[in-house]
């Protein structure tokens, strides 16, 4: 087996076996591996690999959308196109492997349901032999204790998904990197097959951003709050009266803080919250700045300045999180699953 550009990828010689060249300079391969943001990034990388295109298939019906592709029983893939005499069939199987949780029967790690299951969809007989002998391989190698549930069927229409979601982890580089650091693939990923496998580092998944960087990225307002610890205007900022549905995360990192659910009227004129939506995620530290003892409370990953909590609020926690929009993005629920953050849809029912 020839030797590939990135370290780690000699773990593929198990699931690789023999292999011939193709003649064609370009080449297919469709993996349904969970979330297509996720799968993209560990091919592109590849020398060999032309494009990887985010997309629906194996479903039923015509022209599936983000917004329909489930009910329509499509799957999220990528369609890889490579050349075959740089790599090969069976190379690709070897990183899909090592990409996936193969005993999942329903979904992939924090994505739930049929829609996100991890599948091989094969173009030819050649691809379904190596893909079943690969199979047998996964199954043999010991690495799992559970039955291996990813399925090996023939390849359908490819649909293309929706620009936004081509190369997502380029174009929305933070959020990207918090869901799929929150998602816990990587941390899957390490365990099962050490720190050297070819993926994402984990390192460079923690959401982090250069002073830089981030006087681009946010307003003078956004970044005097979260990196100055400053405080907006009262009742003229822009959540304070919001009474949509739907969660609140942090602007610099994405990290989800709070729920519409626990907001109400406070009377301050900075949108208040009884508790955090994912209490993992908000730290708290003493704040004398002003010459009185307050806790401040800012975010876990990105540890911007959010605001503090006060021990004057509502049942039935008692607590008051006073927050600066400033340092929130608001999410509507009907964005949810198109903002990666579908496990909180259930929160607001159908």
């Amino acid at each position: 087996m020839k030797t590939l550009i990135a370290p780690g990828l000699a773990v593929f010689c198990l699931f690789a076996g023999t292999f011939s060249f193709a003649k064609s300079n370009q080449e297919k391969a469709v993996f349904a591996g969970g979330c297509f943001w996720c799968m993209t990034p560990p091919f592109e990388k590849l020398n060999g690999v032309i494009s990887v295109v985010s997309g629906y298939t194996g479903g039923t019906g015509n022209n599936p959308t983000y917004d329909d592709y489930a009910q329509k029983k499509f799957v999220e893939a990528v369609e890889i196109t490579y050349d075959p005499s740089k790599m090969t069939y069976a190379e690709l199987l070897g990183v899909f492997w090592t990409q996936i949780d193969p005993t999942d029967a329903g979904g992939q790690f924090c994505d739930r349901g049929p829609q996100y299951r991890s599948a091989i969809f094969y173009l030819d007989p050649r691809q379904k032999e190596e893909a079943e002998s690969s199979k047998g391989r996964i199954a043999k190698s010991g690495k799992f204790p559970k039955p291996i549930a990813t399925e090996i069927v023939p390849a359908s229409v490819f649909y293309p998904a929706e620009d936004y979601h081509q190369d997502y982890y380029k174009k929305n580089p933070m959020r990207y990197k918090y869901y799929r650091f929150s998602c816990g693939r990587d941390r899957y990923i390490e365990k099962v097959w050490g720190p050297d496998i070819t993926r994402e580092d984990p390192a460079e998944n923690t959401p982090h951003y250069s002073k830089q960087e981030l006087k681009k990225k946010l307003t003078s307002i956004q970044y005097k709050v979260t990196q100055d610890g400053g405080t907006e205007p009262a009742f003229n900022n822009e959540y304070w009266d919001n009474h949509k549905e739907g969660i609140y995360v942090d602007i610099v990192s994405g990290e989800p803080l709070f729920s519409s659910l626990d907001k109400y009227e406070s009377g301050t004129g900075w949108p208040s919250f009884t508790r955090p939506l994912e209490p993992g995620n908000i730290a708290e530290k003493t704040d004398r700045s002003l010459f009185t003892s307050r806790t401040e409370v800012r975010s876990k990953q990105a540890d911007s300045h959010l605001g503090h909590v006060f021990k004057d609020g509502p049942p039935p926690t008692g607590l008051r999180y006073c927050m600066n929009s400033a340092a929130l993005k608001f999410v509507p629920k009907e964005e949810l699953e198109k903002q990666g953050y579908g496990k909180y849809k259930e929160l607001f029912g159908k």
